[in-house]
């Protein structure tokens, strides 16, 4: 795939704070996604201070659940472990991963926050951005906003996510008694099709199917990658 050069990557903190913000304004948000078959899902693993990080990209479709492409990468960390930040430490392996994909996906799940983030700019944003696909957020944890209401326990369940007043995204319950994924929009989605994309691809768990997948092969590789003595 082609990646967009939106910067240069060498950028102190104010520098990368100012660049989020800019950036921020470049992000659409829609349109609705009708279709989607080709679904690809990024993870990444690096630790809070492990100099590597290791990114997987899986490419599956989703109406088979043939996983068609598995791309990995390690390299060196550039940047620290910045909270608010984690894309300048992460985007650069996750979209050299991308760089060996083949098939262009319909859409894109990134493991990571698109606009439920502080300024509105998180990774799904930042890698959405670069790519130029449509890209959802769904994070494991929240970063930052508070559910508008209580969630109920069935598959489907849903509330917004809200901070300062803004509607940032969404609280989904993607499996019946199991904890929620934080759904937002990254980049060409809007938040709607982002929420049914995300609840279409978890057919067995509470991950969406490439997620769960592209999480246990940075998993592996990871692994594999210390056992080299890259720690």
């Amino acid at each position: 795939m082609k990646v967009a050069r939106l910067h240069r990557w060498d950028l102190d903190y104010r520098e990368a704070v100012a660049l989020q913000e800019r950036l921020a304004k470049e992000v659409v948000e829609g349109p609705p996604l009708a279709y989607a078959r080709i679904v690809a899902a990024a993870d990444v693993s690096g630790g809070r201070k492990g100099e590597w990080i290791a990114a997987a990209v899986v490419v599956m479709d989703i109406e088979t659940l043939e996983v068609l492409e598995v791309r990995r990468v390690a390299r060196r960390a550039t940047w620290p472990y910045v909270p608010g930040c984690l894309s300048f430490r992460e985007a650069p392996a996750v979209l050299a991963a991308f760089r060996q994909v083949r098939r262009t996906p319909d859409v894109l799940l990134c493991d990571g926050q698109g606009r439920a983030h502080p300024r509105r700019f998180g990774l799904a944003s930042h890698v959405g951005l670069a790519l130029g696909v449509p890209t959802i957020g769904c994070a494991k944890s929240l970063l930052v906003g508070e559910p508008a209401g209580p969630l109920g326990t069935q598959r489907g369940s849903r509330t917004p996510l809200m901070d300062a007043g803004e509607k940032i995204g969404a609280v989904l319950r993607t499996r019946t008694g199991v904890k929620p994924v934080y759904v937002s929009v990254g980049h060409r989605i809007d938040l709607a099709s982002a929420e049914r994309w995300v609840l279409a691809a978890a057919v067995r768990y509470r991950l969406p199917e490439p997620s769960r997948l592209a999480h246990q092969e940075v998993t592996a590789y990871k692994r594999e990658w210390a056992g080299r003595g890259q720690t």
